[in-house]
């Protein structure tokens, strides 16, 4: 736990992580070591057509001091081909209170189509009381019409780490989720590693979450509200002033963006050396604004978007 530039504390959580239980590099307990030592406060296993169950890491410190992180409940299941011709959905399943029994052969079953079966898969979900996250809709190549019909999801991936990896370079889903925004649909937009290799996958997209409303909301209807930003590890705070007016403070940055449903707006950009505040006035026919910053050593961070 933190406490942010505007004094909030804040809980450091990342939500999509990857085990030798389906295809990951490391074990979870080692898994786990890195996170906990990284200073995450919650951490989901989320292994493909494994379920994992919550619980508690405790650790100990270098100087010998005990330590704990919260282990959330968690499996990634994923559909369609690599060619994304029927469509390819990766669907976190985050949070439930029990197993919610997926296996890919069951799965199979579920649809011809890998949209069917993706559909049916967040409904297994929901049914074990879970929240269910469309994983990097970018490196998947989903479009807006493919997407839509999986709602009611409770979240996506704006960046994916592992999506900029290897063999991959399509972490970022910005302009997915631009369109859908446009079209009037709002998602929480997380921020994840995915890390699989451990070589540079980790530790690197997270998500900030405001730990009293944590406390007292608990976390996934804290996601559903939006008290959270997503990062690489700078801070973004969005709030609004009156009807159209917003300002944004940041950790130091050389790029601040405004983004909305329109396609160009005066006053949207600003560029400089270590900018820390900025403030936007919507315009007439936009109907929310998110944020995002650059930092001069090529880290982001993203806001949550904010409805007019």
């Amino acid at each position: 736990m933190f406490t942010d530039l505007t004094g909030t504390r804040r809980y450091k959580i990342n939500l999509h992580d990857h085990t030798t239980r389906s295809d990951g590099h490391k074990t979870p307990e080692e898994v786990m070591d890195i996170y906990a030592r990284a200073g995450y406060d919650f951490l989901a296993i989320t292994d493909h057509w494994v379920w994992g169950n919550a619980g508690e890491y405790t650790y100990r410190n270098a100087d010998g001091s005990e330590g704990h992180m919260t282990v959330l409940s968690g499996a990634e299941y994923n559909v369609g081909g690599g060619d994304g011709a029927d469509g390819v959905y990766h669907i976190l399943g985050l949070g439930c209170t029990h197993d919610p029994g997926l296996t890919v052969q069951e799965a199979e079953g579920f649809g011809r189509t890998s949209r069917e079966q993706a559909q049916q898969i967040i409904g297994r979900i929901k049914e074990a009381g879970g929240f269910a996250v469309l994983a990097h809709p970018a490196w998947s190549l989903n479009t807006v019409a493919q997407i839509l019909p999986l709602l009611p999801l409770d979240a996506t991936e704006i960046y994916n780490s592992v999506s900029e990896c290897h063999m991959s370079d399509r972490p970022y889903a910005g302009l997915i989720l631009d369109q859908l925004a446009a079209g009037g649909t709002y998602l929480p937009l997380l921020a994840t590693d995915d890390s699989h290799y451990y070589d540079g996958d980790h530790c690197h997209g997270m998500i900030m979450a405001e730990a009293d409303a944590v406390d007292s909301l608990g976390l996934w209807e804290t996601l559903r509200q939006n008290r959270f930003y997503a990062t690489n590890g700078p801070e973004i705070h969005l709030e609004r002033l009156d009807e159209l007016t917003f300002r944004l403070r940041c950790s130091p940055a050389v790029k601040i963006a405004f983004l909305s449903n329109m396609v160009w707006t005066a006053g949207r950009m600003v560029r400089g050396e270590n900018l820390t505040e900025a403030t936007y006035t919507l315009k007439e026919g936009e109907r929310y604004v998110r944020a995002e910053i650059l930092t001069a050593d090529g880290q982001s961070a993203w806001s949550p978007i904010i409805r007019r």
